[in-house]
């Protein structure tokens, strides 16, 4: 066989330009955009948290966002117009300077009169509170297009919720301190010591839900020497929370007739169950409250999500709680706000990784593409409701943020 006859043929394509050496192309970041970032002064519901610390606006300084913050926004949790002026941050003396950022955060809804100082395209970050917001809240926040995430159903990669863990962590302790004191005479209670003592048996504590609140205020109430009956349909969490406790619990499923035995004999009895999107079922009639002891306690931890008593309504830390049937009711929306330095620090450490990876990505709008447990805390966009549950509850019509998100692409 010849020389020329040994030879391969290579297709033409493999000789062409694009497969000689090319020079080397180094990746361009693209710039991200500063965040103008308002903290207003919070004035409803005896709120006295702030939305970020100094440690954080430091942080959020340093990587050249901008934050503007109302004048006296930080002193019911301890930290001065001085703190927040140190780290760089502009100190504003009348609300309608604070709403000419571009990102409006509180750790309480707007009131409708701060609902007229948004403008559109604006994002909203705040807290829910299902209870205390009305049709007219909604609207108004549509007619300013105002893009508006919920704390509370802001979603975490694993799926978890890391404001309301953060905040049922210090909800649970709180809500079983607060307990004991409602039960003593002072506080129209019978006088009972939540734990016991020698001779005398221990309250008994009946907790609905076994999450985060349910096992920190297990923690508290062992601790004290109560005993704890844990009602809850998830077995997963009931063994969870057990392994956490370090010991075995009397836990149930939520059997009706379990449950009501239960709270007929109860001192008392926390509500400790949460909805992912919308409000949380009603667990608890109130015929049961009617039957329950004389002085006997209920904390709905729930209320901020609508409650899981049927008697149960809104209170504030001015007047918290309220008799029904003979029992004592506490029914505050933000019993972390007792805690509030505590409870701002906590806030603040979870939105400023949000912000930060927002400015890196170009805007918190930007970001929602991609964040998808950003987007399930959206329930309005640009002028359009995308949360179900206020829909059907409000009757006004609500669309699907993806297919919006989708359709601005």
């Amino acid at each position: 066989m010849s020389e020329k006859q040994k030879r391969i043929p290579i297709p033409q394509i493999f000789s062409q330009g694009q497969f000689q050496t090319q020079t080397e192309m180094l990746q361009v970041q693209h710039k991200s955009n500063k965040l103008f970032i308002g903290i207003p002064k919070e004035s409803t519901l005896q709120e006295n948290r702030v939305a970020l610390v100094p440690a954080s606006v430091a942080t959020l300084i340093a990587h050249g966002h901008r934050v503007v913050i109302e004048t006296g926004a930080g002193e019911k949790s301890n930290y001065s117009d001085h703190a927040y002026s140190e780290v760089g941050a502009d100190i504003a003396y009348s609300k309608e300077q604070v709403f000419k950022s571009d990102v409006i955060i509180k750790v309480a809804p707007p009131t409708l009169d701060e609902i007229d100082l948004f403008h559109p395209n604006q994002i909203l970050i705040s807290p829910l509170q299902i209870p205390i917001i009305s049709g007219e809240y909604i609207q108004k926040l549509r007619q300013k297009r105002v893009i508006s995430l919920a704390m509370e159903y802001i979603q975490d990669d694993d799926g978890s919720f890391p404001v309301v863990r953060i905040m049922s962590e210090m909800a649970g302790l709180s809500a079983m301190l607060t307990a004991a004191e409602l039960l003593s005479i002072d506080n129209g209670g019978k006088g009972v010591l939540l734990g016991g003592i020698s001779g005398v048996p221990s309250a008994k504590v009946v907790i609905l839900g076994a999450g985060v609140v349910a096992e920190f205020a297990t923690r508290v109430a062992l601790g004290l020497g109560a005993e704890v009956r844990i009602f809850d349909n998830n077995i997963s969490k009931l063994m969870r929370i057990q392994s956490q406790v370090g010991r075995q619990l009397n836990t149930s499923s939520l059997n009706p007739l379990q449950l009501e035995k239960e709270l007929l004999t109860a001192d008392v009895a926390i509500g400790a169950v949460h909805s992912k999107s919308s409000r949380t079922p009603m667990l608890v009639s109130e015929a049961i409250v009617s039957k329950m002891k004389e002085g006997s306690v209920i904390i709905d931890v729930s209320i901020d999500q609508g409650g899981c008593f049927e008697t149960s309504r809104v209170t504030n830390l001015s007047k918290p709680t309220f008799k029904k049937h003979g029992v004592i009711h506490y029914c505050v929306p933000n019993i972390a706000s007792r805690v509030s330095r505590t409870a701002s620090i906590a806030v603040s450490n979870i939105l400023t990784p949000i912000l930060l990876n927002a400015g890196d990505t170009g805007s918190i709008e930007k970001l929602l593409y991609t964040h998808l447990g950003l987007r399930n805390g959206v329930y309005t966009y640009k002028g359009c409701l995308t949360n179900s549950y206020l829909g059907k509850r409000f009757k006004i019509k609500s669309t699907d943020l993806d297919l919006l998100i989708t359709s601005s692409l």
